[in-house]
């Protein structure tokens, strides 16, 4: 193959180019991390499950939502909330109080749910005795509990959302879970 050494110049000044490019983009995303005004968080799951396809059994989803302020200030007065997708089969519980509790049961590393005990898809939460993540730090909502039962089949998904005094719009969970299954009857499948 014979190239024109203009033809490569050419090729090297737009690799050059793109090479820059890309180390300036570079370069304002390392800044962004170190800039005092913007808070970096990440949210995510970590979960196991125990599924069961016999109907009579009850499915588990065992989980806990985190927080980890990855930046350099604070997060002030954090908050989450961790959604369940509308007409799932799924059934949320965990370690929560509300405000109406006895004083005795709200103790440090405890959550309260600050939205209506009747909504069964969204779980509002704060921590109790803990009104900042510092640089580095985790905050977890552990051990929550999602079962039900595949009596048909099902799908839907468990988001979480982390909020706080810098986060006003929020920033979602990394990693959402997602559930579903088919369940089969007999006599539908073509033998």
């Amino acid at each position: 193959m014979n190239y024109d050494t203009s033809d490569v110049v050419v090729k090297m000044k737009k690799l050059q180019h793109q090479t820059r490019t890309y180390l300036d983009e570079i370069k304002k995303l390392v800044g962004e991390l170190d800039s005092p005004s913007k808070p970096n968080i990440i949210s995510y799951f970590t979960y196991s499950l125990d599924i069961s396809h016999t109907p009579s059994e009850e499915s588990l989803c065992l989980g806990s939502y985190h927080v980890m302020n990855i930046g350099n200030k604070p997060i002030t007065n954090p908050y989450l909330c961790i959604k369940i997708s509308k007409e799932s089969p799924f059934s949320f519980s965990g370690k929560y109080v509300y405000e109406d509790f006895k004083q005795s049961l709200k103790g440090p590393g405890g959550w309260q749910r600050i939205n209506e005990k009747t909504n069964k898809e969204e779980f509002w939460l704060k921590p109790l005795g803990k009104s900042s993540i510092e640089p580095n730090e985790v905050l977890s909502f552990s051990n929550f509990q999602i079962t039900w039962s595949a009596e048909k089949s099902y799908g839907g998904s468990v988001m979480g959302f982390a909020y706080s005094d810098q986060l006003t719009d929020g920033i979602a969970a990394i990693n959402p879970i997602s559930l579903n299954g088919t369940i089969i009857k007999q006599g539908d499948e073509n033998e």
